[in-house]
């Protein structure tokens, strides 16, 4: 879907949590110009631009959800209250059954979704993907889309995995706001030609890396029974770890294995609420994978194991989880937790220099939170920070932009209605759920 240009718009007064280097918030200007940023602080000036009266507003960056499989949206609720091995033998079932109709129907619903709770770029591990991202240009979000590779015995895609995946990358390759990349679903169904193979293809295409790690107890111990090594320690014998991966998860990881993380400068997804709802075990060791030098993001992993995608919800969970786990109150405290949501998300994406904060020059994603909602009072610069990580409500969420565009405008998505989004997930769950 093409749209024209976004013109320059000018948001006068706003709440600007800018999440620069500093963290400076203020109350001030922001102008937008051709997708960026071009003017942060006071007294910006308005020809030829669209004035905003933002007083009511916080401008916040865009949430980057770091890990997520956008297109389960219908799957909602299939597979409750199961453990792993439960939930995963549930969802291959179905998984067999999908066509690319109905996984577009529910890349739809889930990026719809997203954008309504503020986030504008998420990294997707799926297959069918050029499904997720035509519903990722169609709403207008920014899409870092990886398909997933499995040794060609192990799954149901036709045709060989690494072929798709190149084939997908050569597909997307010059959309400005996809940026296709190649998944490797997991040592659990991925033999070392399959994880070379994935690393040759994304040093030749100069993409991404997306995976998952060490997520479950189970997963480590077979792998070790298997190689004698724990997958951290397998992937880095056979030369696979190295920059621009991003892990999912990292629930049972050692210190050494941290460490080895942060050498290769691979970073890490971190999934609280997944990771609790299917009883996986443990904490993932945030903190001390950050005391290692890893970055570490969030991410919402897929409505089916979450249940939900909002990157607000994650925050909030993150924080509690590790304080609770850590008997320690300060535990990744609210500025950390939103650091993970925006730049930090933006650094395992390679894309420091354009996302994650209000600066000049970067890339203009962000939303518009009202700041008389209920769960922003009171509305504070000091608190504000506190309540986007704690209390703050989806709802809260006004309007959101994706380079410069407004893609939310007062709850409403702008470039599709949301009733028929919503009736062609209801219909792909039509054939997908078991009968009652």
């Amino acid at each position: 879907m093409t749209v024209p240009e976004a013109p320059p718009t000018v948001f006068r007064d706003a709440l600007v949590v800018t999440q620069d280097a500093a963290r400076r918030i203020e109350r001030t200007d922001v102008r937008v110009d051709a997708g960026r940023f071009t003017h942060v602080g006071p007294g910006a000036r308005t020809e030829g631009a669209t004035v905003v009266d933002a007083h009511r507003f916080a401008l916040v960056p865009g949430f980057v959800n770091a890990h997520t499989h956008v297109a389960m949206g219908p799957l909602r609720g299939l597979a409750d209250d199961r453990d792993l091995g439960g939930f995963l033998e549930r969802l291959f079932a179905v998984d067999a059954k999908r066509t690319e109709t109905d996984v577009e129907a529910g890349a739809l619903a889930g990026v719809a979704e997203m954008l309504l709770t503020g986030t504008t770029s998420l990294l997707d591990l799926y297959y069918f993907e050029d499904a997720v991202a035509r519903a990722v240009d169609s709403l207008g979000a920014r899409g870092f889309l990886g398909w997933a590779v499995l040794d060609p015995e192990m799954t149901t895609q036709k045709g060989a995995p690494l072929d798709n995946a190149a084939g997908f990358i050569g597909r997307w390759r010059t959309h400005p706001r996809i940026q296709p990349l190649v998944a490797p679903q997991g040592v659990y169904v991925c033999n070392e030609a399959t994880w070379l193979g994935a690393k040759a293809l994304a040093e030749r295409e100069t993409t991404l890396v997306h995976y998952h790690l060490s997520e479950t107890r189970r997963e480590v111990h077979e792998h070790e029974a298997k190689t004698g090594l724990r997958p951290p320690l397998w992937l880095d014998k056979i030369g696979f770890l190295g920059p621009g991966q991003v892990a999912a998860h990292g629930v049972w990881l050692m210190r050494r294995e941290m460490e080895t993380l942060a050498k290769r400068s691979v970073g890490v997804a971190h999934c609280p609420s997944s990771n609790m709802k299917l009883a996986t075990g443990g904490v993932a060791p945030v903190r001390e994978m950050r005391e290692c030098g890893v970055t570490v993001g969030l991410g919402t992993d897929s409505v089916a194991s979450n249940n939900s995608l909002s990157m607000l919800r994650e925050m909030h969970v993150a924080g509690l989880l590790q304080k609770h786990q850590l008997w320690e109150a300060g535990a990744l405290p609210a500025q950390v937790l939103l650091d993970m949501a925006t730049v930090e998300g933006a650094k395992l994406l390679g894309r420091s220099a354009d996302l994650g904060s209000i600066e000049v020059g970067k890339r203009a994603d962000f939303s518009l939170v009202r700041l008389d909602h209920p769960s922003l009072v009171p509305a504070r610069a000091e608190a504000i920070v506190s309540h986007l990580a704690y209390s703050a409500s989806e709802e809260a969420i006004d309007s959101v932009y994706v380079d410069g565009e407004c893609v939310v405008r007062e709850r409403q998505l702008v470039r599709r209605p949301w009733e028929p989004i919503r009736a062609g997930a209801e219909a792909a769950a039509q054939s997908l759920w078991p009968p009652a």
